[in-house]
């Protein structure tokens, strides 16, 4: 797995449907070594940071493979490198290769694995098209969000090296599918391992910890 590309940007406003809104959703590539934060990356912002950011959100992944399918989905809108406000743009392992806990080293930064993003409507915002948001949901291509664990630097091109796998494996693409409750019955196996990880944040395990108990009556 390496980062292909590091990408930033500050909060800036935008109108959408008229009213006034700050954002920082939109992400350019930065030339040279960034320096990694506790809470993000250098010339990174949150516009909102009663839902965004925190340490549990500090960096923001998300794999390049899932460019290609997003671009047949939205043709003429280019879709650089950032274009889902993603701070690294990521080669190698997708959401279900990569489990809450999973540490990894991003050039001399040590990076923990904390939880999938969740859209929200500025990210419909980035497309202009308010349906986005539940389609990016729907598509299960959600990314995922590291907490800096030892703060150093990153650029493009730098290896990003799983250093530690978390026992009970639950992938984020496993918290995504718990979230959406597709599949039926609940897994209680599955929920059972996701209300151990420590790393995976509070609000996310109470939420199973109530379906567990209501399924296991």
């Amino acid at each position: 797995m390496k980062v292909v590309s590091v990408n930033v940007g500050l909060p800036r406003p935008v109108v959408w449907n008229g009213r006034r809104i700050m954002t920082g959703i939109f992400k350019a590539p930065a030339a040279g070594p960034v320096p990694v934060r506790r809470l993000n990356l250098e010339g990174d912002g949150q516009a909102d940071l009663s839902v965004h950011g925190g340490p549990d959100k500090a960096v923001y992944c998300y794999p390049l493979e899932h460019y290609p399918f997003w671009r047949g989905e939205q043709p003429g809108l280019g879709l650089d490198w950032g274009a889902f406000g993603e701070n690294l743009t990521t080669e190698g392992w997708w959401e279900d290769q990569v489990h809450v806990g999973d540490r990894f080293r991003a050039g001399s930064a040590e990076v923990m694995v904390t939880q999938p993003r969740m859209p929200c409507f500025k990210l419909g915002i980035r497309f202009g098209s308010e349906e986005f948001v539940e389609r990016f949901l729907e598509a299960e291509r959600p990314g995922f969000y590291l907490k800096v664990l030892r703060e150093g630097e990153v650029e493009a091109g730098d290896p990003m090296e799983r250093i530690h796998e978390d026992e009970r494996r639950v992938s984020v693409l496993d918290v995504v599918r718990l979230y959406l409750g597709r599949s039926g019955e609940p897994d209680l196996d599955l929920l059972r391992r996701a209300v151990e990880v420590e790393a995976l944040p509070e609000g996310w395990r109470a939420s199973f910890q109530k379906r567990l108990a209501r399924a296991e009556g």
